[in-house]
């Protein structure tokens, strides 16, 4: 049987499952039935791969690299425009479905717009989530045991990557869906980036061996601005949250204060997510131009 989870991921699954599924999570067959697109975790069934977002590959490159975390061979995707050096780069940080289908679309996107994207498999030391077929037993076997700060480190040995392989190291932003948008603002709290986007990320929370910070608690000492985007209709992430976040902002850093968040009243969690049943074509459109807008305001593009 999956373990308890800590409140916050309860919170997650709660927002993360369609409501006839919130109780019921299923078995791993049950869920591989309903999966849709080869390409896609199965724990993030029902997939909807018929309305996905399918990106083109052309004039790009794009593929599964290999990055020095450590010591230990950190996996990739990475999508770039061929031909070309010094390129803005931009973290592409994974919701707790992994480095799947939706996420290299993603990458691929970005690049068509001149970046190079890349996203590291920030749950590989821990496991693989394209194992797991049941959304609670992914959260309670996988996601609830990858710390913090080995996620932060892996980041760094990204950029470190990036910078080696054609991305400019004085143009670095981040940007993650729902677990990867917490880790977005935890990320512009130390590292290296110039600007964050930050997709539904939770942002508070109770302190633990895993997770000892909580975006609320750096939300002061922000070293870069960041753009939040959230539901209103999330409900794995009160609203009220959300304005505990703006105040924290308001009182701290020069780049706390320059942050923003966006809330589209009737989206819920994972708006964006366009091979899902929450996606919601008029806020993710809007959200993915605002930060295009973002990372051009912040002198990355």
């Amino acid at each position: 049987m999956p373990q308890p989870l800590p409140t916050p991921l309860q919170q997650d699954l709660h927002a993360l499952l369609p409501a006839s599924q919130a109780r019921y999570p299923g078995s791993r067959r049950a869920a591989l039935q309903l999966m849709l697109g080869a390409g896609y975790a199965a724990a993030a069934a029902p997939v909807l791969a018929q309305q996905a977002i399918h990106t083109s590959a052309e004039g790009l490159v794009v593929g599964e690299v290999q990055i020095d975390a450590q010591g230990f061979r950190l996996p990739a995707y990475r999508a770039a425009p061929a031909g070309r050096k010094n390129l803005p780069v931009v973290l592409v940080i994974q919701e707790i479905f992994g480095v799947h289908d939706y996420i290299a679309d993603t990458c691929r996107r970005l690049a068509h717009a001149g970046y190079l994207a890349i996203a590291p498999e920030l749950f590989a030391r821990q496991g693989d989530p394209m194992d797991y077929g049941e959304l609670a037993r992914l959260m309670s076997e996988l996601v609830a045991k990858v710390p913090d700060p080995q996620v932060l480190a892996d980041l760094d040995a990204t950029c470190r990557w990036a910078a080696a392989h054609g991305g400019d190291a004085e143009r670095l932003a981040i940007t993650g869906f729902c677990w990867g948008g917490r880790i977005t603002w935890l990320y512009a709290a130390q590292g290296p980036v110039k600007a964050g986007v930050a997709w539904y990320g939770r942002l508070v929370g109770p302190a633990s061996a895993m997770t000892p910070r909580q975006p609320i608690d750096l939300a002061g000492q922000l070293k870069a601005p960041v753009l939040g985007l959230y539901g209103g209709q999330d409900s794995g992430i009160p609203l009220d949250s959300v304005e505990q976040m703006k105040t924290a902002l308001a009182q701290g850093s020069p780049a706390a204060r320059a942050s923003r968040i966006q809330v589209y009243p009737q989206a819920p969690h994972a708006f964006h997510a366009d091979y899902r049943p929450s996606y919601r074509q008029q806020p993710a459109e809007d959200g993915w131009q605002r930060m295009l807008a973002w990372f051009q305001q912040q002198g990355v593009a």
